[in-house]
């Protein structure tokens, strides 16, 4: 006989709960704009994720309820316009969800090792091999398109190397002396340059779209870092005689009008800065030539910056909803004092 007696969440499952509702409610609001195309094929795949979305939503507003939790505000119809002009492309619709597919892989799979309750764990798993499916649907969709540039070649192996000299892994970050890049490096690099292309494009039509000037200013400087990124991680590539891949599916359109609001624009971008912090955290851990580490570091101490700013715009706007948080037991215990 197994045990019939209810499970409480733990506060981590509880965070993750919260966190899920958050991005998922977000997403929903997205599509909700997206899927108001005139490519059918875009349109269908747009379609069906946004489904999909509702019901996990509903989904985790019942896990929530269950336990008797309120259930958080997230992003609701009031964060998307429908029928207003497109910020973005169809190619871009498709890059940008590709975009958040390899963001949601690797949150759910971390939520997944972080979760105990079995419908918790269950879930996790499910969303983890549905954004990995996604991803894979949507990159093919669009090579068979021609709009998105695989990465560059080398050489294939033909016989196993040793290392053998200390400096494969030593030397100064700055000398002009760097052996070539090994294939991680180039795979850590070129994954970094497409990821800011697609930022850069969101941070463009982001601020062509954003009413509130601190908001509009915070997009244009994320724009402004995502080339830096971009042209930094090419230069290294062009350095080692390796061309970058140029992607060139997907861009902002000339329209002004905003089809989301700030909350959901702002809560975006800070997603994609902490992706983009952890991204280039393990760029740097899988490197072994020196100059890669301190690039990275440096780029992640801008991100890290960006990120924090943007947290200062939501808290001033009132646009950032405060996660669940632990009993303050030093108030509790003096209340009556």
């Amino acid at each position: 006989m197994g045990d019939s007696r209810h499970v409480q969440l733990s506060a981590t499952e509880i965070g993750i709960i919260w966190s899920l509702y958050q991005f998922k409610t977000m997403m929903i609001s997205v599509l909700e704009h997206f899927k108001e195309t005139d490519d059918k094929e875009s349109q269908k795949i747009l379609t069906k994720l946004y489904e999909g979305e509702v019901r996990i939503v509903k989904e985790l507003t019942t896990i929530l309820q269950n336990e008797q939790a309120i259930v958080p505000i997230g992003f609701t119809e009031q964060d998307v316009r429908k029928g207003v002009p497109r910020l973005f492309d169809q190619d871009f619709d498709l890059m940008y969800v590709r975009t958040m597919a390899k963001v949601s892989v690797g949150y759910y799979a971390l939520y997944s090792t972080m979760s105990y309750r079995k419908d918790i764990r269950s879930l996790n798993n499910r969303l983890t091999k549905h954004a990995q499916k996604v991803y894979d649907n949507i990159t093919e969709v669009l090579l068979n398109r021609g709009t998105l540039v695989r990465p560059p070649h080398i050489s294939v192996p033909k016989e196993v190397e040793i290392v053998k000299d200390p400096k494969y892994i030593s030397g100064f970050p700055f000398s002009q002396e760097k052996r070539p890049l090994n294939a991680m490096e180039i795979g850590h690099l070129c994954y970094g340059i497409e990821t800011n292309t697609a930022g850069m494009q969101l941070m463009t039509g982001y601020a062509q779209a954003a009413r509130n000037k601190a908001a509009k200013n915070h997009f244009l400087k994320g724009k402004e870092i995502s080339q830096k990124i971009i042209t930094e991680l090419s230069d290294i590539l062009l350095e080692s005689n390796i061309q970058a891949p140029v992607t060139f599916a997907g861009k902002a359109t000339d329209s002004t009008t905003p089809p989301f609001s700030e909350k959901l624009m702002m809560y975006n971008t800070n997603l994609l800065s902490t992706f983009g912090l952890g991204s280039n955290v393990i760029g740097g851990a899988f490197s072994f030539r020196p100059d890669l580490p301190v690039k990275m570091a440096m780029l992640a101490k801008d991100i890290f910056t960006y990120s924090k700013e943007g947290g200062k715009i939501m808290i001033e706007n009132n646009w950032m909803e405060e996660p669940p948080q632990a009993e303050n037991r030093n108030e509790l215990i003096n209340k009556d004092k």
